[in-house]
């Protein structure tokens, strides 16, 4: 039997917002649009003491009682300017969570700096990702991105990992990333490292298509008072106002940051994806000889608008973490760090909304035999209680309230063997309340024929754990005359798995021009689709029952070039390309029904080629200016074709505390599609070409010992 439009519109992209859009045949409690009279309020009230501090911290700023002198660190001081013999320098920890020099990695890693992003003219966490090669940014709306790394791009980013100092920032609900709560001032990164292909024996679930890290800058290099304000076109006000101090050994921060965002291009006049969101944050950082201890947190609160079909549905956001560490460094590359987080998410709309407390504990040592092994173990422990808020029970998970919980414990050993050689072994054990045990191997060689050169190959196995969703979900609406359409989880759905092979190459050639060339293959199965629909009749009503299954398996193979050349001392061009090929089939009598669960979609929402340039030039008289270009090949799936754009950045000094730029975006065109809504009664919401203007004092605390 065919789906009539309304089925089919239950099975299309769980886009914006997130699940809900998948189901937008599914009618919906009526939602008002909000009273914000209240947070205009906050804004101009925001604004007037973001200039009373400018005003007041206008000279020089001596620091009193607690405010000492913080030397910048190394790590801070070099990921600004760093030179290309310096890049292959920098001591990366995401690889194997413990201090590595880049060369030494084999693994397809790349290094966003802080100076690279606060250059780009990006204003959010997820833009700043076009930087790095491999990795796919589509902007939906104003509040919702799809992110992927090598293929099987989606707005859930179900197959990436992502981190914040070490914290995951992924929810089981719908098994992926709530972008729009990601937020911080990007001045406050130290740098992002980005993992592509398998991260599975060290970081475990969800890992398998990367793993992106995002670092934050220590507290004792945000000494003094910082104030940014921001306006623009779309991003209308972005505000910050920070204080760092220390004392002894002891520094820290405090941070105010709130935004307000307009909404993108609706060619159906829908605009209602303006939005807003206010947050408060702290970091701490403690030196007590070999011992290392931070603690950070943050609390937030806004709003996510989205368009559903033909309704404004308008999601409240709020929660926050906070984020303790306690890191012993012992000699020679040996030692240990404890880390702990507690996670509070809590997210409501009309029709489905959820709150979840996490709860993780990780811990890693490591240490090295008489034979020069590296030896790395550790384990950790998550638990996730939640509740689903729904309104109505034809839109729900059943059960409502539960704890999701995975308990791992891993191994690696890097085994030298002769000079220029060396493997790294080992394997991940986990156990999920999911899809119980998976056991997650890897295996990497690595040969370095010279200082400037390393040659490295790879295979890891990797899974993606079964979501909530997956599991849980029920949703019932009317198809047609006493006939009703039923989408349900499956408490059988099994953990997506990849077996990832890479090889990877770097290169610096004297110290103008350094090259990264990675190539992959990997084979998918078990990827979520839907079953094909099951017809059975009761007390005079027919019911149509689709499931959530696990019969597409496939393949995406290709690679990424990253040269970067150092033209002049005040000239530096970053470059990236990246290919990607998929080939997806249905292993079962799944239906190509669903915009998530389908053959097409697969292989169809992945740009086969991604180019992006960034040129950073040093100008007289204290000016930078700095272009960004980049294009995006078509995904059919999304009905979105290619798209080439270029942002313009134009910054100056003031002084020795102020600074000022200006900033034009996707300059090419008044408006483009960078991904489908997922919706067919909506059309593809445009990004608008935009422009803003930024104000940034920063003073420096003095030394008061």
């Amino acid at each position: 039997m065919p789906l009539g439009s309304s089925a089919r519109r239950l099975l299309m992209e769980r886009g914006t917002p997130k699940w809900r859009a998948a189901f937008a045949g599914i009618p919906l409690r009526p939602v008002f649009k909000a009273n914000h009279s209240s947070y205009n309020a906050f804004r101009i009230g925001r604004a007037a003491l973001l200039a009373l501090v400018l005003c007041c911290f206008g000279g020089k700023v001596y620091a009193q009682g607690p405010f000492a002198q913080s030397e910048p660190s190394n790590s801070a001081s070099r990921l600004k300017d760093l030179n290309l013999e310096e890049l292959g320098n920098i001591e990366v920890v995401t690889y194997s969570k413990t201090p590595t020099n880049l060369w030494e990695t084999p693994a397809a890693m790349y290094v966003i700096t802080s100076d690279d992003i606060l250059r780009s003219g990006a204003t959010s966490i997820a833009d700043a990702l076009r930087l790095a090669p491999g990795v796919e940014v589509g902007r939906l709306s104003s509040t919702t991105w799809a992110v992927g790394i090598r293929g099987l791009q989606s707005n859930f980013s179900k197959s990436v990992l992502v981190l914040i100092d070490g914290r995951s920032v992924y929810t089981p609900l719908f098994a992926g990333v709530y972008w729009d709560v990601q937020d911080m001032p990007l001045d406050n990164i130290d740098r992002i490292e980005v993992i592509r292909g398998p991260g599975g024996t060290i970081w475990g679930p969800n890992a398998a298509n990367g793993v992106i890290n995002i670092i934050t800058k220590s507290s004792q290099d945000t000494q003094g008072v910082m104030v940014s304000a921001l306006g623009g076109t779309e991003d209308r006000t972005i505000d910050d106002l920070q204080v760092g101090a220390r004392s002894k050994n002891l520094s820290f921060r405090l941070l105010g940051r709130g935004f307000e965002r307009q909404h993108e291009a609706h060619s159906d006049g829908m605009d209602d994806d303006t939005w807003h969101q206010e947050r408060v944050g702290f970091r701490g950082d403690l030196v007590s000889g070999r011992d290392n201890y931070f603690a950070e947190g943050d609390a937030y609160r806004g709003n996510s608008p989205h368009i559903v079909g033909t309704s404004p549905v308008y999601d409240e956001t709020s929660g926050g973490d906070i984020n303790v560490r306690w890191r012993r460094d012992l000699h020679h590359g040996t030692g240990f760090y404890l880390q702990g987080y507690f996670d509070r998410t809590l997210r409501t709309a009309s029709s489905l909304g959820e709150t979840r407390n996490t709860i993780d504990i990780d811990f890693i040592q490591n240490f090295k035999t008489f034979a020069r092994q590296q030896i790395t173990y550790g384990g950790g422990l998550r638990w996730s209680p939640y509740k689903i808020i729904a309104p109505y029970p034809f839109e729900t998970l059943l059960p409502s309230s539960a704890t999701d919980h995975v308990h791992t414990a891993f191994f690696q050993d890097e085994i030298p063997l002769g000079e220029k050689f060396s493997l790294t072994a080992g394997a991940k054990l986990q156990h999920n309340n999911f899809s119980g045990f998976d056991i997650q191997p890897s295996a990497r060689l690595m040969w370095s024929p010279g200082n400037h050169q390393s040659l490295w190959f790879g295979f890891t196995r990797a899974v993606t754990t079964p979501s909530d969703l997956e599991e849980d979900f029920f949703l019932e609406g009317p198809a047609g005359p006493n006939t009703f359409i039923q989408v349900v989880g499956n408490k059988h759905f099994k953990s997506e798995d990849v077996l990832g092979y890479e090889a990877g190459y770097r290169l610096l050639h004297g110290n103008r021009f350094y090259l990264d060339l990675s190539g992959f293959w990997s084979q998918y199965s078990n990827l979520q689709s839907f079953s094909a629909p099951i017809i059975t009749t009761s007390g005079g009503n027919t019911y149509i029952t689709i499931q959530y299954q696990n019969q597409i398996a496939g393949s995406t193979s290709g690679f990424e070039f990253s040269p970067q050349i150092s033209i002049a001392p005040w000239w530096r061009i970053n470059s990236n390309y990246s290919f990607v090929s998929s080939n997806f089939n249905a292993n079962g009598p799944t239906s190509n029904i669903s915009g998530t669960g389908s053959v097409s979609t697969y292989e169809k929402s992945t740009p086969r080629h991604l180019v992006s340039v960034q040129s950073k030039i040093d100008l007289p008289l204290r000016f930078q200016f700095d272009q960004m270009y980049r294009y995006a090949s078509d995904l059919p799936a999304q009905k979105v074709k290619a798209y080439q754009t270029m942002d313009l950045v134009l910054g100056r000094t003031l002084g020795p505390h102020l600074s000022f730029e200006v900033v034009g975006q996707n300059l090419f065109q008044r408006q483009h599609y960078e991904w489908g809504t997922g919706d067919p009664t909506q059309p593809p919401v445009g990004i608008y070409r935009a422009a803003y203007a930024q104000l940034t004092f920063k003073s420096k605390a003095q030394s008061t010992h």
